[in-house]
């Protein structure tokens, strides 16, 4: 459908990818313990704005560039596969047990917080280069509607990130205190993530 392959696999790693602590994390906990469920989930929808911001400039960037030259989009594929081999060793040794949650905010109106929430997601350039490199490996380079499978595996991530920000924010208390009660459960996560990146940049560079 649209040239899109492997969904079932985009799906499940998109899954496992948000659910890996992260600072969307960070934020949406923070923001929640210090200011109460409708803040966490202002922040939660904030982070989904910026998510789609990433998903639209990802999409229209990408597909101007395959239509002008196969060539160019192929080296892309190959650098996004190379990035993301490098996050996922990264992730893999991260040695962290923990989540630093920070308590406090200079505005702490509901306002702020989802201005805060896009803001640190579409000022982030580790979040454009993952989606650069993320993306391209589902979509064949013979398809008609690129642009059109670009949206929709974005936004297909962008609604599975969306559901957990917006599930923790809702169980903040619960969930940021079984995050720090048990000490390894960040390490596995970034493990088990970690290396489904690696497999993923491997597969894209050994892909015919």
């Amino acid at each position: 459908m649209l040239g899109i392959h492997d969904f079932g696999l985009f799906l499940a790693a998109g899954v496992l990818l948000n659910l890996t602590p992260g600072p969307d994390t960070v934020y949406i906990l923070g923001r929640s313990i210090a200011q109460g469920r409708q803040a966490g989930v202002a922040s939660a929808l904030g982070i989904c704005v910026g998510s789609i911001f990433h998903t639209c400039a990802a999409a229209l960037g990408l597909s101007a560039i395959l239509a002008t030259s196969t060539v160019a989009f192929a080296a892309i594929r190959l650098l996004g596969g190379a990035y993301l081999v490098f996050l996922g060793i990264k992730m893999f040794l991260d040695r962290r047990k923990h989540l630093s949650l920070p308590a406090n905010f200079r505005r702490r109106t509901s306002a702020a917080a989802f201005r805060q929430g896009v803001f640190t997601n579409v000022l982030n350039p580790k979040v454009a280069l993952f989606f650069l490199a993320f993306l391209p490996q589902f979509i064949d380079p013979a398809s008609g509607a690129k642009l059109l499978a670009f949206l929709l595996l974005g936004l297909t991530f962008v609604t599975t990130g969306t559901i957990w920000c917006l599930l923790l924010a809702w169980f903040a208390s619960g969930f940021s205190e079984r995050l720090r009660a048990n000490p390894t459960i960040t390490a596995w996560l970034n493990r088990a993530v970690g290396s489904l990146l690696v497999f993923l940049g491997l597969r894209l560079a050994t892909a015919k």
